[in-house]
């Protein structure tokens, strides 16, 4: 049976199998996931299988401005094993999220994908997030390649009553441009 918990900082040590992936969008250093424990632990969780193997995480934050509507939860990392992926694991840890935002008084929950990855996309479409804007070059290649593009996508949570949120942007913006 799979364990959803708090992710600690002993996590940092067993999580090779899902961070080290090949085409991994982005590795970070261990400070990164210290400065999210620290600052949002509510929002870093992670999927343990029986035998104590991590299935997968996702960690985020709580951002924005209360007065302009845009306090919101963000999805800054989720990422499932290959070995456990089409379980809907991916599906329950977004979830858990998405519940943490709306305790918090999210207006929307938002996270940043590779415009590439249509199997990610695809899945938050089902998920029920739409493209609220494209961020031209978001996304730094390391190998020759070009940037790459990213969509900003988005779910309105109950406090958007009128889904003002969610509204598409009609032109895409640069990484500079985001708030």
């Amino acid at each position: 049976m799979t364990t959803l918990r708090p992710f600690t900082c002993d996590d940092l040590f067993k999580f090779n199998n899902i961070t080290c992936r090949q085409h991994e969008a982005v590795l970070y250093g261990i400070p990164f996931y210290l400065q999210y424990l620290a600052h949002w632990p509510e929002y870093f969780i992670v999927a343990e299988a029986p035998g104590g193997e991590l299935m997968g995480y996702i960690m985020g934050k709580a951002e924005g401005s209360v007065a302009r509507e845009e306090w919101h939860g963000h999805v800054t990392a989720l990422s499932v094993a290959p070995e456990f992926r089409r379980l809907g694991l991916a599906a329950k840890l977004m979830e858990m999220l998405e519940e943490i935002s709306e305790r918090k008084g999210g207006f929307f929950v938002d996270l940043f994908v590779r415009v590439s990855n249509q199997v990610a996309v695809n899945m938050y479409k089902r998920l029920g997030y739409s493209v609220y804007r494209t961020v031209i070059e978001y996304y730094s290649a390391s190998n020759g390649e070009p940037d790459e593009d990213a969509y900003d996508m988005r779910k309105a949570l109950s406090r958007d009553t009128e889904k003002k949120s969610i509204i598409p942007l009609p032109h895409p913006v640069r990484p500079e441009d985001i708030e």
